[in-house]
């Protein structure tokens, strides 16, 4: 197929028309939308639906690719091929068809290894696969080339290998990409290739004549990875007939350049969270632009968002069947963050803000990408309406507080994953799976043997004594030490983890898409949130008396009386969960961390539960052993009893500050539950959302 130069081109002059600033002199995207974007309030009446080519290539990747997909898992594996940026050839779904090219390999869904990140668990995908390893390939990365996974099991201690074995820690990105890094991939469209280049060099130049040092070194050497990364990307794009090296000149360009930007990263990183930005406001400017020109129509628009979402619906990564239980499914999180306001009190809300929503209908609902709305109760109306009418006809919009976002990261932030919120370009997170906070409660119990195996794990602790009640302020006391010992070998893996990706997995073309001097966060979370204030709430307000097996090691409880449950709007139990998340926080900030990140944390457990369930054993609270973990911050499954706001105001007092990394709150709603009829059902969604953000972060599904 041969790809031709995009049919709208205005003008040898890429920004004709839009409104200069510091943007053209220096890389700067959010100087670039706040001049150029184009708010809009109205409804979703100027919408159109699929084109005829939209639904052909929908319904070829159906009748030959997904459906066959279901079938076996995985489609396709290619066991020959490393995957880079250019490490393969042209691919398509329908080659006449397809309006915004790109696939990861050279046929869609078909996946390719990644073994920088480790070479066993490539291995064990692949066998699952039904298909054979390539000897040439494993001897590769068994002998020559170290992998992440080798130099993390390399420096790993005794302490973080049975805190791993145990799932007191869980999650580790230690044989596979880390994630949650978002490439500016608008750069790649507002300037082109070749400036990006260009300003990357100098960075690297500017530091010639510092002094040898191990940071001077790594800078020098990082910038020339992603010097290499962005020519690639530049070869990539070539072989589909596209010139990258200036930037876009249309509509069409500009969502095309911006997709191979986020095509490179998912071509050479297999992240737990691959997550796509900001996009919306940007391409307006280009939509606008080319509207107003009279050189494509409403409807050309609207198929050019179907088109990159419908790409993004296909992106794999080759996973173990292991993995794909950790993560309930195979998901990514491609997250296109949308809408919230600007510094100046302007909405963020376009047209192609209604657009994106609108592949929901065009397209039908999917995962992916993860579509996420910086919710505001100042939103136009008309926006809040229709955000309201696509949640309740799909269950496929997450919704974050954009007030909150705002305060901590300005207003252009997206979020990486599910509720990690960071600046788009300027800012990176080292991601830190999480430490199981309930099992870490039970340890404090047991003097540090798993409740599980019975094995001595954290070694230095004594375990309760006597038969008699539990007592909350000994308990209180036990689970403080405890935590020490937790979060300080929790710390110390991530610190190991992301030194070890830096070094043998490193993310070149996203981090070519940054400022050279960005701020790193490192994303620690907590699971079992409920779970602990529920226990420690009976622990303080009933009766609680420890059952022991012939060891001595407690199994289970008998709780006599009753006690507040968090999640029911009762300051009782509220506080306890407030005073953990605030203790864990605490402990984190003490730890010296890799690369003078800033420290964060998450409560946010949206598909790993029944994971972390199996893994832990019962509780004061009642939650039986190896049951699945309530999400994130919700509480306990059934614990609730006063319904869906009680729990919202419940998980609005805990504080933002000690969770930077994003709180979560999972609701399950059906439609018949809001009202008797459409209009009403619309209403009061859009009611709950406006009364449920708080100053405080949560997310509802």
């Amino acid at each position: 197929m041969t790809i031709t130069e995009a049919d709208a081109v205005q003008t040898e002059n890429p920004w004709h028309d839009f409104v200069e600033g510091p943007w053209t002199e220096a890389i700067d995207v959010r100087d670039f939308i706040q001049r150029n974007y184009t708010p809009y309030e109205g409804d979703a009446s100027f919408l159109a639906g699929p084109t005829e080519k939209t639904l052909r290539v929908w319904d070829h990747l159906e009748k030959n690719y997904l459906s066959e997909e279901r079938k076996r898992r995985v489609y396709d594996v290619d066991t020959h091929t490393p995957n880079d940026i250019d490490a393969f050839g042209p691919g398509y779904i329908c080659d006449d068809d397809d309006v915004i090219v790109g696939l990861q390999t050279d046929v869609p869904l078909k996946r390719a290894m990644m073994p920088n990140g480790g070479w066993r668990m490539v291995e064990t995908a692949i066998k699952e696969a039904g298909k054979e390893v390539d000897p040439e390939v494993k001897k590769i990365f068994t002998k020559y080339r170290k992998t992440h996974n080798d130099a993390v099991f390399d420096i790993y201690t005794p302490r973080i290998r049975a805190a791993r074995s145990s799932h007191i820690i869980t999650g580790l990105p230690d044989a596979y990409g880390r994630g949650r890094i978002i490439g500016d991939y608008r750069r790649v469209a507002l300037y082109g290739v070749d400036k990006l280049i260009e300003w990357k060099q100098a960075d690297k130049d500017k530091v010639t004549d510092e002094p040898f040092s191990e940071h001077w070194a790594r800078y020098r050497e990082e910038h020339a990875e992603q010097i290499k990364a962005l020519k690639k990307l530049k070869t990539m794009a070539a072989g589909y007939g596209f010139d990258l090296s200036a930037p876009a000149r249309s509509a069409k360009e500009a969502v095309q350049w911006t997709y191979f930007g986020y095509l490179a990263s998912v071509k050479s990183q297999d992240g737990a969270a691959m997550s796509i930005g900001r996009l919306s406001a940007f391409l307006d400017c280009y939509f606008e632009r080319d509207l107003r020109a009279g050189l494509i129509t409403e409807s050309e628009a609207q198929e050019m968002i179907d088109a990159i979402v419908l790409k993004l619906r296909i992106v794999r990564f080759l996973r173990t069947i292991d993995y794909d239980q950790i993560f309930s499914g195979d998901p990514y999180w491609a997250t296109w963050s949308d809408a919230g306001f600007g510094d100046d009190g302007r909405a963020m809300v376009t047209k192609t803000s209604f657009r994106l929503l609108q592949t929901l209908r065009n397209l039908g609902p999917a995962p992916e990408p993860n579509i996420t709305i910086f919710w505001d109760k100042r939103l136009p109306k008309g926006y809040k309406d229709f955000c309201a009418a696509i949640s309740i006809e799909t269950s496929a919009i997450q919704y974050e507080s954009d007030r909150d976002i705002r305060a901590h990261w300005g207003d252009d932030a997206a979020i990486a994953c599910c509720v990690s919120p960071m600046r788009v370009g300027k800012q990176m997170q080292f991601f830190g799976a999480r430490v199981n906070s309930a099992k870490a409660l039970l340890y404090a119990i047991n003097g540090g043997r798993d409740e599980m195996s019975g094995k001595l794990v954290a070694d230095g602790f004594e375990s309760v004594s006597g038969d008699g009640p539990l007592d909350f302020d000994d308990v209180w006391e036990r689970y403080e030490k405890m935590l020490d010992w937790v979060v300080g070998t929790y710390v110390e893996a991530l610190n190991i983890i992301h030194y070890c990706h830096d070094r043998y997995a490193y993310e070149a073309i996203e981090m070519a898409l940054h400022d050279s001097d960005i701020v790193r966060t490192l994303g620690c979370g907590i699971a079992g949130l409920s779970i602990v204030a529920d226990s420690l709430s009976a622990i303080k307000y009933a009766t609680v008396t420890p059952v022991r097996d012939e060891t001595g090691l407690v199994v289970d409880y008998i709780t006599e009386g009753d006690f507040p449950k968090y999640g029911n709007d009762d300051d009782r139990a509220d506080e306890i969960a407030s005073t953990v998340v605030h203790t864990i926080m605490s402990k984190i900030r003490e730890i010296k961390l890799y690369r003078d990140a800033i420290p964060t944390q998450s409560v946010l457990t949206i598909t790993s539960n029944v994971v972390y369930g199996k893994a832990t054993g019962a509780f004061p609270s009642g939650h039986e052993k190896g049951t699945p973990f309530a999400p994130g911050a919700n509480p306990e499954n059934g614990m609730d009893t006063h319904g869906m706001v009680a729990s919202m105001l419940s998980v609005g007092k805990l504080d933002y500050n000690d969770a930077l990394d994003g709180i979560s709150l999972t609701n399950t709603i059906t439609p018949t539950g809001l009202g008797r009829d459409k209009d009403e059902q619309v209403a009061n969604l859009v009611g709950i959302l406006d009364a449920g953000f708080l100053p405080n972060d949560c997310t509802c599904y």
